[in-house]
């Protein structure tokens, strides 16, 4: 990871402080850290004192340094590690909303279904209600066929 040249981590939602160990990456000639909520002060070393372009460090408020133009306090305290992060708590939610599919979708199919097989009455009357519409459907495809032969016949 040593010989590592190019790194970009821009606008993935990171929080906390840019590690010491970006500034030991001796072969880095791009960074982009910009767009995340990273905080505290831009590491300095070897091949980071390189890299002078600010917009890498764009976006994220609560950097500072000499590259984002603020000045850094040691009584200064980073902000809370609480993330924006919109999937930070979504995973419970995600399992609740397809087990209510699921559950949903097995009551109903089952309420059906096992009413069905239970009650030879209602499935009788299900199976000719669907033999009835058939016939309506066909009779009606066939009178609209007959009509138009019978315009194709009198032009």
């Amino acid at each position: 990871m040593k010989s590592l040249i190019s790194l970009d981590f821009s606008a993935n939602e990171l929080s906390g402080m840019i590690p010491q160990g970006v500034a030991a990456l001796n072969f880095l000639s791009y960074l982009n850290l910009s767009h995340n909520n990273l905080s505290g002060q831009i590491p300095t070393g070897n091949q980071l004192q390189t890299l002078t372009d600010p917009s890498m460090y764009a976006d994220n408020t609560y950097l500072c340094g000499a590259l984002v133009h603020k000045k850094c306090y040691p009584h200064e305290k980073p902000p809370p590690t609480t993330s924006k992060n919109k999937h930070q708590n979504t995973e419970p939610k995600k399992v609740w909303f397809y087990f209510d599919i699921m559950s949903g979708f097995a009551i109903g199919f089952w309420g059906i279904v096992g009413v069905l097989m239970l009650k030879k009455q209602w499935r009788y009357k299900l199976f000719m209600l669907g033999e009835e519409t058939i016939d309506k459907i066909h009779v009606a495809v066939m009178i609209t066929i007959m009509k138009m032969k019978r315009g194709r016949e009198v032009a």
